[in-house]
């Protein structure tokens, strides 16, 4: 058996969806169960190795669209820059101009009118990842990416005012051409494969592909994200050629608008619509809680009459539950999510703004990446509040969360919170509104912090008190020791071994079904 992953992109500061695979990965190579995972996004502002390794893949793991086509191999960026200037031929071009940066070997040949930028991919070793050619009056010629070999190159149209890509070509290890993808006016590819072979589209190669794996009865084929609307509708696509594989559907997020859902009718989450409304090519769905499941069961009975194989495995796991080895510090907050408008994070500067009236000494480290940095730093900014909030980045946060006193959540709707998981794994209080799914399964009102009342017709300055006064509640009135406690117990059934376990017991039953 294994077990095919499907997935679209994966970043620095990847989602949920991504960190839930690697979860599900470690979880996997736990109970030794072979696992692939596929990306068919376009990747090469970084070698696509770094942001997997990153999250804990392997490389063998890895399946990428753009050099499935390839005998080029997932690894990492270790090419030499010396390689590099022996492959072009440098000494024997003439005259050059050398300058070294921390980030990248530039190189200056007046004779061609070029300048070429080579990044370092690690300085200290002299190993690349990208090289730029631009022309002496600033426009790009073309661009080459390298891990262990040169595995693409982009080429530019050369336009002064327009300059774009207008086509690549991904190599074998032996620098031969593996194929061509050019890119149509109204952003379209097209991929020419030696011998004149064509596939006019992104969605007639990935069906390709998905045949050259030769599923068979024995994997089983995890959908966690589909691209329709883009350039790749890669849901439908596994809906039709998954078989004689079963087909397992994660659902990631809150699966329906409550807004337009009544007694008569539901309005699905348009990523979930077409398996729940053809739910006989699904062998499973996959809920993170139990709640979530009981409401789609019913919800799939009510309006279509259909009776659903619903498993509930969270999509996150503890390898242990984390003790602080020194004491907490005292009042401090931490909460951990992409910086994004959904998490409400200005909700919690200004909860803690307000709460440091009363607890004086009370801190919020926020950590993550996101598009809301520069506008919530200039929120702590107006409030002068830089001494005790951080916009800390991304990190790391196996052992950071034993530091502090608390966990705090401004989201409205968290299909799971990995990071409300980690966080009761390390025994935190916890605060948050009483919204699906994550704050109701991690958060046990009165026992291991506050699950707030939710309305969201209030207005904003309510929700914000509402959050500064349960943060003061915390920190004058709570027994924390006992509320610490509390979040341990929620945490251990969330252990590796247990979610393995859940893991390996569904994907038997589906092959020897």
């Amino acid at each position: 058996m294994t077990v095919y992953n499907v997935n679209l992109g994966i970043g620095w500061a990847s989602s949920g969806v991504e960190y839930a695979q690697a979860y599900r990965a470690r979880a996997l190579r736990q109970k030794q169960i072979p696992a692939k995972f596929i990306f068919s996004d376009l990747i090469l502002a970084n070698n696509i190795e770094d942001l997997t390794a990153n999250l804990g893949f392997t490389d063998d793991q890895i399946i990428w669209f753009y050099n499935f086509f390839t005998d080029a191999k997932i690894a990492p960026s270790d090419y030499p820059l010396t390689q590099w200037e022996q492959d072009v031929h440098l000494e024997e071009r003439g005259k050059y101009e050398k300058k070294v940066t921390e980030k990248e070997a530039q190189y200056t040949l007046p004779d061609e009118d070029l300048w070429i930028g080579v990044r370092f991919h690690d300085a200290q070793k002299q190993t690349i990842d990208q090289v730029s050619y631009v022309t002496t009056d600033g426009l790009m010629v073309k661009r080459d990416f390298y891990s262990y070999t040169k595995y693409a190159c982009e080429y530019y149209s050369g336009e002064q005012q327009n300059n774009h890509v207008t086509f690549r070509e991904f190599y074998n290890e032996d620098g031969s051409v593996a194929y061509t993808e050019y890119l149509t006016q109204n952003k379209g590819e097209v991929f020419e494969f030696p011998h004149q072979q064509i596939y006019y589209s992104k969605n007639d190669l990935y069906r390709e592909m998905i045949r050259q794996l030769n599923w068979t009865a024995n994997d089983v084929v995890i959908l966690d994200r589909t691209g329709e609307g883009t350039n790749l509708s890669n849901g439908q696509i596994i809906f039709e050629e998954h078989q004689p594989a079963k087909m397992v559907v994660v659902v990631h997020a809150d699966h329906y608008d409550q807004h337009y859902t009544d007694n008569h009718r539901v309005l699905w989450n348009n990523y979930y619509e077409y398996s729940f409304t053809h739910p006989d090519d699904v062998a499973s769905f996959v809920v993170a809680t139990d709640k979530q499941k009981d409401l789609l069961l019913k919800q799939e009975e009510k309006y279509y009459g259909h009776k659903l194989r619903v498993d509930t495995i969270p999509v996150g796991s503890l390898d242990q539950l984390r003790h602080p080895e020194k004491p907490r510090k005292r009042h401090s907050l931490i909460t951990a999510s992409r910086l994004a408008t959904e998490k409400h994070l200005d909700w919690l500067v200004k909860a803690v703004a307000i709460a440091r009236e009363q607890v004086s000494d009370v801190t919020l480290d926020i950590y993550g990446q996101g598009v809301e940095h520069d506008r919530l730093k200039k929120l702590i900014d107006s409030r002068n509040a830089g001494e005790y909030i951080r916009l800390m980045g991304q990190h790391d946060l196996t052992n950071t969360y034993t530091r502090y006193d608390g966990y705090v959540a401004a989201s409205t709707s968290e299909g799971f919170g990995l990071s409300l998981l980690e966080a009761v794994g390390s025994g935190l209080p916890m605060i948050g509104f009483d919204v699906p799914y994550g704050n109701q399964t991690f958060i046990d009102n009165g026992q291991n912090g506050y699950l707030l009342e939710y309305n969201e017709e209030w207005s904003d300055e309510q929700k914000v008190a509402s959050l500064a006064k349960a943060i003061v509640r915390l920190f004058t009135e709570a027994d924390l020791a006992a509320f610490s406690k509390h979040s341990y117990q929620l945490a251990a059934p969330y252990l590796q071994d247990n979610i393995a376990a859940k893991w390996q017991s569904l994907l038997e039953e589906l092959v020897n079904d």
